[in-house]
C-alpha cells in the first residue's frame, strides 16, 4: 500500500471566546414557549409526545450556559489526532487515531445526522489500542461528513452517498489505506453500504447497525418478531419522520432556526436523542448531558444546522434499489433503532453475511448509550469480516 500524501494536514478545533460568548448570550436571552399540553411527572416517555418537555429543556439549556465545557471536549478531539484534506475541492476534516499494533486494519466509521464525530470519540482508543491482546485492533478514520462539523459546506448540489463514499476511498488512499473497513449507523449506514457494493476493491468488509432492504419485499414467511421489525420500521417512516420530509424538502427553510437559534437546534437535535434511544423517559439515562452537548455545541460553532440538513435533500430515498454488496458483512439491529429489516430482506442485498446479531439493548446511537457492547460487537464482527477472507 502506498504511503500517506501531503495531502493531507494537521488540524486543531479551537473556538473564539468571542463564539462560546455569543452562544452564552443567545442562551441567557432565549424566549421559550408555553409547557406542552401533554403534561406528566417523570419517569414517562409520553411526557415527549409533543416534542421535548419544557422544563427538560430549560435544564439542559441553564447547564449548557452555566456548567458545560466546550475546551474539554476541544482537547479530546485535539488528543485523537484531526485532520483536513480537500476532496473534489472540498475540505474533509477527520479524526485519525493509528493503532501501535503491527496487525492492526484500517477501519473508517461514518455518522449520521443528528450525529457526528462526537459519536465516536468515547470507543477510538479502545478500538485502535484494546486492552484485550486478542481482540482486532485498527487504524481509525472518523470523517466529518460534507457539510457537518469541520468539513467544508457544499456549495453546490450532488454531494450525496455515492459521492461521499467515492470521497471516503479517497481519503483512506491518502492515508495508505488501500483496502480497509467500513462501519456506519444511519447516514454512515447507507455510505457503508454503497462502499461495500461500489467498492469491493477496497473495501474489505463492512459492519452496519441498518441493513437497508430494497423496497417492496414481502412478509411471506417473516417471524413473528421479524413481521414486528418491518411494521415498527413502516410506522416510524409513515408517522414520526417529519423532520426528514422536512430537511429532505426545505432544508434551507429550518436552517434559519438551527443556524440562529442554539435553543431551536437543541430541541431540534435533543428531540431525536430521546426519541431514538432505548430509554424510559430521557435520553439523558444512557448518554450523559456532556456528549450530548458536545454534539450540538460543533453544530452551532460551525454552523452546519443547515448545511448538515442537506444531507436529505441530496440523499432521502435514493439508495440504488439494486445495489448488491458482496463483500463479508456483519450486521447488528439494536432493538430501539428506527429502522429494522428481517434478515430475509437484508440477504437480498447483502449476500454474504458473516454474522448477524439483535442485541437486546442499545437504540440509535449505539456508541454513546452502550459503548462497551458496541465496541465488542464491532470488534467481534469485523474479525468474523477480516476471517472470511482466510
Amino acid at each position: 500500500m502506498s504511503g500517506p500524501t501531503s495531502d493531507v494536514q494537521a488540524f486543531e478545533a479551537h473556538a473564539t471566546d468571542a463564539d462560546l460568548d455569543d452562544l452564552r448570550a443567545r442562551l441567557a436571552a432565549a424566549r421559550l414557549p408555553e409547557a406542552e399540553t401533554v403534561y406528566r411527572p417523570a419517569p414517562d416517555s409520553r411526557r415527549w409526545e409533543q416534542g421535548v418537555p419544557l422544563a427538560d429543556l430549560a435544564d439542559v439549556v441553564d447547564y449548557w450556559r452555566t456548567g458545560y465545557d466546550w475546551r474539554s471536549f476541544e482537547e479530546r478531539l485535539n488528543r485523537i489526532g484531526q485532520f483536513r484534506t480537500t476532496i473534489d475541492d472540498l475540505g474533509i476534516h477527520f479524526l485519525h487515531r493509528r493503532s501501535p499494533r503491527a496487525d492492526a486494519t484500517p477501519l473508517i466509521l461514518t455518522h449520521g445526522w443528528p450525529g457526528s464525530i462526537a459519536e465516536f470519540v468515547d470507543v477510538v482508543d479502545e478500538l485502535a489500542d484494546p486492552k484485550d491482546a486478542d481482540a482486532p485492533a485498527f487504524h481509525v478514520v472518523v470523517p466529518s461528513l460534507p457539510g457537518f462539523g469541520f468539513s467544508d459546506k457544499p456549495a453546490t448540489t450532488g454531494w450525496g452517498i455515492e459521492k461521499i463514499a467515492a470521497a471516503w476511498v479517497e481519503l483512506m488512499g491518502r492515508l495508505g489505506y488501500s483496502k480497509f473497513l467500513a462501519h456506519g449507523g444511519d447516514w454512515g449506514s447507507n455510505t457503508t453500504t454503497v462502499l461495500g457494493g461500489r467498492f469491493p476493491a477496497h473495501v474489505l468488509g463492512i459492519h452496519t447497525t441498518v441493513a437497508h432492504a430494497s423496497p417492496g419485499l414481502t412478509t411471506d414467511g417473516l417471524t413473528a418478531v421479524e413481521r414486528e421489525w418491518a411494521e415498527e420500521t413502516r410506522d416510524f417512516w409513515h408517522n414520526r419522520a417529519a423532520y426528514a420530509k422536512q430537511q429532505a424538502t426545505r432544508p434551507q427553510t429550518i436552517g434559519y432556526s438551527l443556524v440562529d437559534s442554539p435553543v431551536g437546534l437543541l430541541a431540534w437535535i435533543l428531540d431525536k436523542f430521546a426519541e431514538w434511544s432505548d430509554t424510559e423517559d430521557s435520553p439523558f439515562e444512557t448518554i450523559s448531558r456532556d456528549r450530548v452537548l458536545d454534539n450540538v455545541t460543533l453544530y452551532w460553532l460551525t454552523r452546519t444546522g443547515a448545511s448538515s440538513a442537506r444531507i436529505y435533500y441530496e440523499s432521502h430515498n435514493s439508495l440504488d434499489p439494486g445495489l448488491r454488496v458482496d463483500v463479508p458483512s456483519a450486521i447488528s439491529t439494536y432493538p430501539r433503532d428506527i429502522e429494522k429489516y428481517p434478515r430475509p430482506w437484508a440477504r437480498e442485498r447483502y449476500r454474504h453475511i458473516v454474522r448477524w446479531r439483535a442485541p437486546e439493548t442499545g437504540g440509535h446511537f449505539p456508541s454513546l448509550e452502550v459503548p462497551e457492547y458496541f465496541v465488542k460487537d464491532l470488534q467481534e464482527g469485523l474479525a468474523a469480516v477480516l476471517a472470511a477472507h482466510r
